[in-house]
């Protein structure tokens, strides 16, 4: 690959956030925010989804197929030695998940 600007720019992304995010305020601020944008994008898949009833089998298994494979990478993200990536895979999955059981409990009243 060559070392063009964009490259080291986007390189030095992930490494700055997680330097930005060694404050403990930010560091939950951040979490704070990945969990509720993934509690919104379950929220609203699976309220689209259902009030379609359109593809809900399709819709479940690829939900579910994501969320495996945040699980199948926590063991690759628990080796390292920044756990920021670990939080924010975890937060993600907690968020998506609780919101699609959540919206599950409310059609079903």
């Amino acid at each position: 690959m060559q070392r063009t600007r964009l490259r080291q720019v986007m390189g030095g992304t992930f490494p700055s956030l997680a330097l930005w995010a060694a404050n403990p305020w930010r560091h939950a601020s951040l979490l704070a925010v990945v969990f509720t944008t993934a509690f919104f994008l379950g929220n609203s898949i699976t309220t689209v989804v259902g009030s379609l009833n359109f593809l809900d089998p399709i819709v479940a298994i690829i939900t579910m197929a994501l969320t495996e494979v945040l699980v199948r990478q926590r063991p690759r993200l628990q080796r390292q030695a920044n756990r920021l990536w670990l939080h924010l895979a975890d937060g993600l999955r907690l968020g998506f998940l609780y919101g699609v059981i959540l919206d599950g409990y409310r059609f079903m009243t």
